[in-house]
């Protein structure tokens, strides 16, 4: 039976012949929670009378989201957190390493893997040929337990690219106009698998930011297969051997097939508050911002730093602008710094927070003030995100972000990227 990336991996997972539609209970490669979904799980499992998970080697839970903590509540969490680590054995990735998705595809995620997470973005690791995806923190409970969940297996929509991006546009681009052509439900509980010229192309990093926003149009999960370019990112991370092919039947059954030309594309702009409400930079272009943010699990790796310094360098933020850059890893920022990445950025005026999620749930380091309007390299732009209901978000990618910074409005980075 021909099968989807989705159909192949809950295939192995369960054991039997997963096809779309069917109901089937899977082995979990990994199960992880963060320090805002993470207290509600163990909750869940001593309300079981559960003190043990199926593989304290594979069970993570990520200090990420108040990191460090803000106050005495966020703080005892992750006391909560951290006892229940030493009492059962499960891995603690603390305050100082970095944001969930980007450590997990850093350090343990591999091809054909079954990640479950209790954080909406878990789909990143997608992008390594692994089924990843975001559940509630009960369900998830129930896999750090058992090691087992249950899913329904997702329909596929296929999204195909060719050509190549123009000077200024970028994954994050591509992936703003995917969800403004499929909407900020159009994919409920399918899989979006990203395939074609351009995407074969891609660094890992583009790719991990496509899976990323996956759920952005509702997905299950969004998935890649696996390549060279999957070998070598593997390999740099010490494993290589875990290399494995994963890709769909040739004659693999698709819900949709979506076609996009890369070399057509435009900056795009989500606008407040939704992250479907898409718009070309030039339809964004003068919009005031008080605030931009670079970072997060979407666009916080090395090369989105190093495209925000090639843009910033030698130069000023404009005046009245606040620029808070956070990379998304430990490992990561160190990069930076070996690099003089993170010298320039601080010499343009931008302020460099530990690695994290940073201002973009709105706990900390960044909440927006009443009627202030921040652009953003993060994945969602809803009321209230970045901590005040009465702040505006858009979203874009860290080429028309960092642009923006120093103009002290939306700009167009093919302004500036066309000229060098």
């Amino acid at each position: 039976m021909p099968k989807t990336i989705a159909e192949k991996i809950l295939s192995e997972k369960s054991g039997g012949e997963a096809k779309k539609g069917q109901i089937v209970i899977c082995n979990v490669s990994w199960a992880i929670a963060q320090d805002g979904t993470g207290p509600l799980s163990i909750h869940r499992l001593r309300e079981a009378g559960i003190n043990k998970v199926f593989d304290p080697e594979r069970v993570i839970f990520f200090i990420d989201h108040a990191a460090p903590s803000p106050k005495k509540e966020l703080s005892n969490a992750h006391q909560q957190i951290r006892s229940f680590a030493r009492e059962t054995g499960a891995q603690v990735s603390d305050f100082n390493r970095g944001v969930c998705h980007q450590r997990m595809v850093e350090d343990f995620v591999n091809p054909g893997d079954l990640l479950i997470g209790a954080d909406s973005h878990t789909c990143t690791s997608g992008a390594l040929g692994a089924f990843s995806t975001g559940m509630g923190s009960t369900d998830v409970a129930i896999g750090m337990a058992l090691g087992k969940v249950w899913l329904r297996v997702p329909s596929t929509i296929k999204i195909e690219v060719s050509g190549t991006f123009p000077p200024g546009v970028y994954a994050k681009d591509l992936i703003l106009y995917i969800i403004g052509q499929l909407t900020a439900d159009g994919a409920t509980y399918k899989a979006l698998e990203f395939c074609g010229p351009t995407i074969s192309a891609m660094s890992m990093s583009d790719r991990f930011t496509l899976c990323n926003m996956s759920v952005e149009a509702g997905a299950k999960t969004g998935l890649i297969a696996t390549d060279e370019i999957t070998r070598e990112y593997l390999v740099k991370q010490g494993r290589g051997d875990r290399f494995r092919e994963i890709v769909a039947d040739p004659d693999a059954e698709y819900e949709q097939v979506l076609s996009i030309k890369a070399n057509e594309l435009q900056p795009m702009v989500a606008f407040p508050h939704t992250v479907d409400n898409v718009r070309t930079v030039t339809q964004a272009a003068g919009t005031k911002i008080d605030q931009v943010f670079i970072g997060t699990c979407t666009n916080g790796r090395m090369q989105d730093l190093q495209i925000v310094a090639q843009i910033l360098e030698g130069k000023q933020i404009a005046q009245g602008v606040r620029l808070i850059v956070t990379p998304a890893s430990r490992a990561i920022y160190l990069e930076a710094l070996r690099g003089g990445i993170i010298e320039k950025l601080i010499n343009a005026g931008a302020a460099v927070t530990s690695p994290g999620c940073g201002p973009c749930v709105g706990i900390h380091q960044g909440v927006l003030g009443d009627g202030e309007a921040c652009l953003s390299t993060q994945n969602r732009n809803f009321l209230g995100r970045m901590g005040n209901p009465e702040g505006f978000i858009y979203l874009s990618s860290p080429a028309t972000a960092a642009y923006s910074a120093l103009k002290g409005e939306i700009a167009d980075p093919r302004e500036i990227l066309t000229k060098k």
